[in-house]
């Protein structure tokens, strides 16, 4: 059986003001998404879906797609705004996505499997692929799915605000809840806080538990993806533009609503991402360190 990995690579950096998903990090200018390859095929994954769009295809490939399939099998899946559900419409002059169940969904074919997805623009760590891929092994087929959590602490950025679902998890390390949060920032004093609804920020614990997108599903959970997807679409009024749909809050619906069961994982993995551009100076010199060290090899594939 396929051990696969699944990387959403279609979104549009708006942000961080270009592609940050093939942009040069490492010291021989290699993408942040080819660190995460390497580490899950070291860890037994043996077959990656990427999901990215018709417009950087060909250059995503040459950069991309035609180094790793070297060492694992690939395969493509396309996010565009017009490929919806049947029936489903959205205003015809949008032109942002429709959030990560939407991307996850058009990977839907191509995978029978147990499966892992992650963002393009996160490291998650050496340890979290092994990790993962052991508990992959041992889903339920269905209403059964885990994450990896990171500390909210060390997901932010001081260049500006970002989203994280914040989890709330029981004393046997299962998923209780996960609330999209969309404008976290640090403040001057050192303190994280949601600045959504308040300018002043209301205080966030900087050791509660994130969702970076690091999930491990079965197909059941794209089945059930579908359904809600649809029904996001059909409350969407005629001019909404920036709406989107996002797999936290669709593994909270699922938890509340289907008695989906989320065990959380915990590792000794180090995450770090880009969102900002002035972020990626702070990514290089992490990248140079591990090649430094020997984690990484001088050339990746």
């Amino acid at each position: 059986m396929d051990k696969t990995l699944v990387i959403m690579a279609a979104g549009m950096g708006s942000r961080y003001g270009g592609d940050k998903q093939i942009d040069g990090m490492g010291p021989n200018n290699e993408a942040l998404m080819l660190y995460s390859i390497f580490d899950a095929v070291k860890a037994g994954f043996n077959k990656v879906v990427f999901i990215i769009k018709h417009s950087f295809e060909d250059k995503f490939k040459a950069q991309i797609g035609d180094v790793v399939a070297k060492k694992v099998h690939v395969e493509y899946a396309y996010q565009e705004i017009d490929d919806l559900p049947p029936g489903c419409t959205v205003n015809p002059e949008r032109t942002k996505p429709l959030g990560t169940v939407h991307a996850l969904l058009s990977a839907k074919g191509l995978i029978n499997e147990p499966f892992a997805v992650i963002n393009a623009d996160d490291y998650y760590g050496v340890p979290a692929y092994a990790t993962m891929i052991r508990h992959l092994e041992n889903l339920r087929a269905e209403k059964h799915a885990c994450m990896v959590g990171y500390y909210l602490k060390n997901t932010v950025s001081e260049n500006g605000h970002v989203t994280r679902g914040v989890c709330a998890t029981d004393e046997n390390n299962q998923l209780v809840s996960v609330t999209e949060t969309y404008k976290i920032q640090v403040f001057p004093d050192g303190t994280i806080r949601d600045t959504e609804k308040d300018p002043a920020g209301v205080l966030l614990d900087p050791e509660c538990l994130v969702s970076m997108n690091f999930f491990g599903f079965t197909p059941w959970f794209l089945e059930r993806a579908e359904e809600y997807f649809v029904q996001f679409l059909q409350g969407l009024s005629a001019d909404e533009m920036k709406a989107e749909f996002v797999l936290p809050v669709l593994v909270d619906r699922l938890m509340k609503e289907e008695d989906l069961k989320v065990d959380m994982l915990t590792t000794d993995a180090v995450w770090f991402g880009v969102t900002y551009k002035e972020d990626k100076p702070y990514v290089q010199g992490e990248l140079k360190k591990m090649h430094d060290a020997g984690i990484y090899p001088e050339q990746l594939f």
